[in-house]
């Protein structure tokens, strides 16, 4: 148990010396050719982004980067300059561009690789929302984009399989030939994927017109508030936890930019350390919280917006507060009004997939017993439950039927059952508890019993 606590924590520290490596090999690398804040951002920005889509992973992935990385630069250099010159119809292309990214993941991994990539270089514009080269570069202001999105790419792929071959990092998994046995089929229409792209584009529609028109050209907090509690939508508790979340964090990043400013004064050196420092623990401390990372970035932003905005950095930084909490709220009432996904109707989906692939891992006709379905699909459901554990907190004292206790419950058997199928061995009660727990996943009221059932007989 000890030694698994200290993984835990200490995978996360790799992962973010490897990333923030990446950025400042990247940002080295690209402010002799290229001086000004904006390439340098850029080239952080980029780094985080790559190391945590996990494009670079495989051979298969960097080439795909390698190539759509590019083009995909050369049109996000197009919509920053729509973005400034004229907004309205770069706000369009925006929406549109987001939108096209989480669409296509209906039709398959690869065209899901393609929409992480799409959605890579307008995400960046968010931060960033026109980069320039100063006069004194050595490259004209339009391969900049192109070549910083390379060297990104390069110095990721670079750290992280370094940090690989020195046994730091575990290997890349192969993903399995066959989906899930017996999937639930979704009953959405339209599909999760769909719904989930419509919300995201009317989030961020009605992020740019509240932006546009009442905050002038401070909207890009606002715009990029609203993505942030869109993305990754499972369902509308996942989202009004993530806006929780997002605001309390952005909160105590708020407090605490205001005081190291006040500390930092003018000093630009101060400010870029006091911002990769940022970062970093945003990076390691992402998988412990969410909002940790909403902490830190918003410190790493408040502090970047500090090199160019005149305003006094009580005033300014307050402000954003405000942009943040009006971002959330548009997020959230997209989520919740526009095609909703009960997240309840989520995490059943996902329970559902792990009791299909335990009991085709147990099935004694199978001859090539593996758990890696089993244990994607437990990490797969994992990725969920806080909120509902967070909701299951608040409302104990009313509720009965608590969703998170499910997950809770068929969490507990992860390791006694993948245990039992490396063992090779198939009791006929375990099966047949799986089967009665997969049965009672239609009675809500029976499912917690039926998987304490599948707990006992796995002796948990």
């Amino acid at each position: 148990m000890a030694s698994a606590k200290a993984s835990a924590l200490l995978q996360p520290l790799v992962e973010a010396i490897a990333t923030m490596a990446a950025a400042l090999a990247t940002l080295a690398c690209t402010l002799p050719l290229a001086p000004g804040p904006g390439p340098a951002v850029l080239a952080v920005v980029l780094s985080l982004s790559l190391s945590r889509s996990q494009l670079d992973r495989d051979l298969r992935g960097r080439l795909e980067a390698a190539v759509v990385l590019p083009v995909v630069a050369f049109v996000a250099l197009g919509v920053g300059m729509l973005l400034r010159h004229a907004p309205w119809i770069g706000a369009a292309v925006f929406v549109t561009g987001m939108f096209a990214s989480i669409w296509l993941r209906r039709f398959g991994p690869m065209a899901r690789r393609a929409g992480s990539l799409i959605a890579l270089p307008f995400v960046t514009l968010l931060t960033v929302p026109h980069i320039h080269a100063e006069p004194t570069g050595r490259l004209p202001a339009v391969v900049v984009p192109l070549l910083v999105a390379l060297l990104a790419l390069l110095w990721v792929s670079v750290f992280h399989l370094l940090a690989r071959r020195l046994g730091l990092q575990p290997p890349v998994q192969a993903p399995a030939q066959q989906p899930l046995a017996t999937p639930t089929e979704s009953t959405l229409r339209p599909v999760a994927s769909t719904r989930m792209a419509i919300q995201m584009g009317v989030a961020l529609a009605l992020a740019f017109v509240v932006g546009y028109l009442g905050f002038g050209q401070r909207w890009s907090w606002i715009v990029l508030t609203a993505f942030i509690v869109n993305s990754g939508n499972r369902g509308r508790l996942d989202v009004a936890f993530k806006s929780g979340l997002r605001v309390l964090g952005s909160a105590g990043g708020t407090v605490l930019a205001m005081s190291l400013s006040l500390h930092a004064g003018g000093d630009p050196t101060a400010h870029a350390l006091l911002i990769l420092g940022a970062l970093f623990f945003g990076v390691w401390l992402r998988p412990f919280g969410y909002a940790w990372w909403a902490l830190f970035v918003t410190l790493a932003l408040a502090l970047l917006q500090g090199f160019s905005d005149s305003a006094p950095p009580a005033a300014m930084l307050w402000l954003r507060l405000e942009e943040i909490a009006i971002g959330a709220v548009i997020g959230l009432a997209a989520a919740w009004f526009v095609l909703p996904v009960r997240s309840g109707d989520v995490l059943c989906r996902r329970l559902a997939d792990a009791l299909a692939a335990l009991s085709e891992a147990l099935d004694p006709a199978v001859e090539d017993r593996n758990p890696a379905r089993f244990a994607a699909a437990m990490a797969q459901l994992e990725q969920m439950v806080t909120p509902f554990r967070a909701s299951r907190l608040l409302t104990a004292r009313f509720r009965t039927l608590q969703p998170a206790d499910w997950a809770d419950a068929l969490l507990a058997c992860r390791t006694p059952a993948i245990a039992l199928i490396a063992g090779r061995k198939t009791p006929g009660h375990v099966r047949q508890a799986v089967g009665s727990a997969r049965k009672a996943l239609r009675e809500p009221e029976a499912l917690l019993p039926a998987l304490q059932r599948l707990c006992k007989s796995l002796g948990v």
